[in-house]
């Protein structure tokens, strides 16, 4: 069992209030994403969790026992840093097995553990190496391994891929999502990178200044914004959001039209405008265009096949029924 929730969790730093009185619920099983910005207090709310940071007011709670004052030892969480955090002199066997050896675990137990958790992270072929002998993304397997034999009620990951490179990355973010569907164990995972979000979540939590500005799954927040933050952060890439008379006409103060929900033409549409620059990456093309008169700038995502080019002059058609309509306090008009 894995369920956890909070319940007017607060954190303070002196007389600085990162985090105000926040309520949030994981559900067991759940797949969990804390995405914001840096400083939106996503690292800081996971501490709280697990016990690293004390909580100044309110209660934390684990499969319905309180934990609020509970050390990090006695909470069953198991938490996985950016940091590798591997003793270099040792094999990945003993990495693995340290947690356990240090709890007096009995050897016969200690070698079944290592051998579920190295045949779940593709790793028994190293299990005789040390770590400066593995990739970066074996290390972090290691660390991830180091976890699973504590057989935690959750695991807690602290932005774990931000060490790796774009390759390792989406392979280790394939990786991790499978490990959770074979272990169906609760997971946290916090990172600033909404595309990690969006391919790893079941529920993301989006957090800004410490404040939770929308739960959901990853479509619901792409489909339903709450508000212009969630709206400009969710997407990528991210929505236009365009205000004044343009707005007005649809009653509202702000409207937001998402690159792939503006149609392109060379002789025709809504608004014109000119092409700057054309990243091209395949399938895909984005274009930046300018001089529409309504933001500085507007992203279009088009084929990759599109005849345009820097300096063209394009006509712009937003889909009128992908129009996201927001109020003057920036929240979504139904």
């Amino acid at each position: 069992m894995g369920r956890i929730t909070l319940d007017k969790v607060t954190k303070k730093f002196g007389d600085v209030e990162v985090i105000p009185p926040l309520d949030l619920t994981i559900e067991d099983g759940e797949f969990v994403v804390f995405v914001g910005p840096s400083g939106c207090g996503k690292s800081t709310l996971l501490r709280l969790i697990a016990g690293l940071e004390d909580v100044t007011d309110g209660e934390i709670r684990i499969d319905g026992q309180p934990a609020t004052d509970l050390p990090p030892a006695k909470r069953g969480l198991a938490m996985v840093f950016q940091s590798y955090a591997l003793y270099p002199h040792m094999s990945v066997r003993k990495n693995i097995a340290f947690p356990m050896k240090m709890a007096g675990m009995p050897e016969d137990e200690q070698k079944r553990r290592i051998d579920n958790a190295a045949r779940a992270l593709n790793l028994t072929d190293y299990l005789d190496r040390r770590p400066g002998q593995l990739s970066g993304g074996q290390r972090q397997r290691v660390a991830i391994g180091r976890a699973i034999v504590r057989e935690p009620a959750a695991f807690l990951f602290d932005e774990p891929l931000s060490n790796l490179d774009a390759a390792l990355r989406v392979g280790m973010r394939l990786e991790i999502s499978e490990l959770h569907k074979r272990l169906d164990t609760t997971m946290i995972y916090v990172t600033h990178d909404q595309v990690e979000a969006m391919t790893m979540a079941d529920k993301i939590v989006v957090l800004r200044a410490g404040n939770i500005e929308q739960v959901g799954s990853p479509l619901e927040l792409y489909r339903n914004p709450r508000n212009t933050f969630v709206a400009g952060f969710i997407g990528s890439p991210k929505m236009n959001l365009i205000e004044g008379a343009e707005a007005r006409k649809h009653g509202a103060e702000t409207i937001g039209v998402r690159p792939e929900h503006i149609d392109v033409s060379a002789s025709e549409g809504t608004w014109k405008g000119r092409i700057g620059v054309a990243e091209h990456l395949g399938s895909d093309t984005f274009f930046h265009v300018h001089d529409t008169g309504l933001a500085e700038t507007l992203t279009i995502r088009a084929s990759g096949e599109v005849g345009l080019r820097h300096g063209d002059t394009v006509f712009l058609t937003p889909q009128a029924d992908k129009i996201h309509r927001f109020d003057a306090q920036g929240l979504r008009i139904a």
